[in-house]
């Protein structure tokens, strides 16, 4: 799906939790070529003008995370958690780290051994945020939370194509590098089963179940 009708959708979500018509509510995507600029992010972290963009067939939206910019497309599992985030500013930390875990968990069950930010050695406030493998990013993390309901989400890479990050600085962080669950286990994984482990993730981290349903009935 493009970016643009998937965040017409995930912002009518959000509308619908803040006013708690819906329960916690995770929509899973796959975009197409997408670069989003994050509140934070530093015009020399785009490597290409809106032009060569077009040409490459690549959208570009700023939207209301913070951050840096970084890239969606296929191959890249992007998931949206549209959570009511509890205890207030207090809790938002917290959420993050679910966040992180669910995605450690999910991705530990093909045998791939990640770390979230909060969990490495160099310190939890001074770790960009994300699940690493070394000093390669697998998954993206830029949240946004307004109105004690969270937006926004993750970007986990799953086959994607690795060049595409070519056209920015990731997340604004020159000396890291991204990698995905294909490089790493030397073989595409099923995107059916990924997307089944972070549901089944998702729902034991944040102890939740889940109904599933497809964008259009929405």
């Amino acid at each position: 799906m493009r970016y643009q009708p998937a965040w017409d959708i995930q912002l009518k979500l959000w509308r619908m939790r803040v006013a708690d018509e819906i329960p916690n509510t995770l929509i899973l995507v796959e975009h197409e070529h997408v670069i989003t600029r994050g509140k934070s992010a530093s015009d020399e972290n785009l490597l290409h003008d809106k032009t060569e963009l077009r040409k490459k067939g690549v959208d570009l939206h700023a939207v209301e995370r913070g951050g840096d910019f970084t890239y969606h497309g296929p191959g890249q599992l992007v998931g949206y958690p549209i959570f009511h985030v509890k205890q207030g500013l207090a809790g938002i930390r917290p959420f993050v780290r679910k966040v992180e875990d669910s995605i450690v968990l999910a991705v530990g069950r093909f045998n791939i051994k990640t770390q979230g930010s909060m969990e490495l050695d160099r310190g939890a406030r001074g770790a960009p945020i994300g699940v690493w493998v070394d000093s390669d990013k697998l998954c993206a993390i830029g949240i946004a939370v307004k109105k004690w309901v969270s937006f926004h989400g993750f970007a986990l890479n799953v086959s994607t194509d690795l060049d595409m990050f070519s056209m920015i600085v990731p997340c604004g962080l020159q000396d890291k590098g991204v990698t995905s669950m294909e490089k790493l286990l030397g073989s595409c994984p099923s995107f059916d089963q990924v997307k089944s482990s972070i549901c089944q993730a998702f729902g034991h981290v944040f102890q939740m179940d889940f109904e599933v349903k497809r964008m259009e009935d929405f």
